[in-house]
């Protein structure tokens, strides 16, 4: 399928949660009914009623769908609803963030090229950039998030087709300054993508920073209820087309009834993210002031290295917390197994608060000094929080801190 993506007149919905009930949807969609709710699509293909709406179709004088990895009607108004929300020409939705990622970095950097990115960033991304794009010749360098000055040297050393960082970061939550980085780049004709799945939309806007593709892992605040896994990539319909490409090949296509849950969660996610900012924002505020917690790592506080730029470019700062228990790795355990609400769990973004502790769940495959060394210490706690009671929760975190 052609990219169909494309901003419709949404001039009466004013706000990012009438657009996460009605873009896409209210707007005008590409399926025939009269129902409220989007149907789910289950087709492998499509037909045509002759063959010479096939030629059309092949030598573009018409629009439509051909087959079901290129998309399909249901998971082209979850791309509409992402766009308008992300202020993007296009967007495309794929089955996993990793997958977005990947096939991003495959589409837009050339062989032998070179990127730069950050050294606090998801462990996958990492390995992904430092084992298997040096297979296509492509080198990188690697920066702190807050050191724009590496930065403008890389991009005048190198031919850098792109700038790919998180912000906020993971597990560290720390942020780049996204117009200042973009003008950076783009003197230099260097792409900017940021991976903004810790913020959403809702709390920052990367491309009317000046990031030219902006990426989430949908898994997370979009589904918000830990049942669907997705990614997308939002910018121009240029750049966006290029990626879809290289995905129509690769295939690692959305189901539409991932795309109808993630429709449907979406609806709630401007209240969802309300009440996650809000909890995690004074817990944070808790746990900063208690003596077995040794430090905090959340953009909202004034604590945080980049808390300036934070309160400039985000209207919100999620709802993850990361902090250091004051103790090694059996009291980090004590604490995370005294917890009676969050599930001990990787992910982040859903109803349901989660709580894992990095060194085991994503590190523990390397030894305690190499952990150090991408400054995951043993004691450190990486908090989702859900849409739970505050005073529940703050309850169970001040027991679980009492009982170490």
């Amino acid at each position: 399928m052609e990219d169909m993506n494309h901003l419709k007149p949404s001039s009466f919905l004013s706000s990012d949660g009438s657009l996460t009930v009605h873009a896409g949807e209210r707007l005008g969609r590409d399926i025939v009914t009269n129902s409220i709710t989007t149907p789910v699509v289950n087709t492998t293909t499509y037909f045509f009623k002759k063959t010479s709406e096939l030629i059309d179709f092949k030598e573009k004088r018409s629009v439509s769908h051909e087959y079901a990895r290129y998309g399909s009607p249901t998971t082209m108004v979850l791309e509409e609803k992402i766009s308008a929300l992300e202020g993007a020409e296009s967007t495309l939705v794929m089955a996993s963030g990793m997958c977005a990622n990947t096939v991003m970095l495959l589409a837009l950097v050339p062989r032998n090229g070179h990127i730069v990115t950050t050294i606090d960033c998801y462990k996958e991304t990492r390995n992904f950039i430092e084992t298997f794009l040096p297979k296509l010749g492509i080198t990188v360098t690697v920066i702190d998030s807050a050191d724009t000055t590496g930065l403008e040297a890389a991009v005048n050393k190198h031919e850098v087709s792109m700038f790919f960082t998180e912000s906020p970061t993971n597990p560290f939550l720390r942020c780049v300054d996204i117009e200042l980085v973009s003008k950076i780049c783009h003197k230099r004709g260097t792409l900017v993508c940021i991976d903004s799945t810790f913020a959403t939309p809702l709390n920052q806007k990367a491309l009317a920073l000046g990031a030219d593709l902006v990426l989430q892992s949908a898994t997370k605040y979009f589904g918000g209820h830990n049942d669907v896994l997705a990614g997308c990539i939002s910018g121009s319909t240029k750049l966006v087309s290029e990626i879809r490409k290289l995905h129509h090949v690769l295939g690692g296509t959305l189901n539409p009834n991932a795309a109808y849950l993630l429709i449907r969660g979406m609806k709630t996610m401007h209240l969802r993210v309300q009440q996650q900012n809000s909890t995690a924002l004074r817990m944070a505020q808790v746990l900063e002031a208690h003596p077995k917690v040794s430090r905090v790592y959340y953009p909202g506080l004034p604590s945080h290295p980049e808390h300036h730029i934070a309160k400039r470019q985000m209207t919100g700062f999620g709802g993850v917390v990361s902090f250091e228990i004051t103790g090694d790795l059996e009291t980090t355990i004590k604490f995370i197994d005294s917890l009676k609400i969050p599930y001990i769990a990787t992910s982040f973004g859903g109803c349901e608060s989660l709580v894992d502790q990095p060194a085991i769940t994503s590190y523990w495959d390397l030894p305690q000094e190499e952990r150090v060394k991408h400054g995951i210490k043993d004691n450190l706690v990486r908090f989702s929080f859900g849409v739970e009671d505050f005073d529940d929760l703050k309850a169970d975190v001040l027991h679980a801190l009492n009982a170490i």
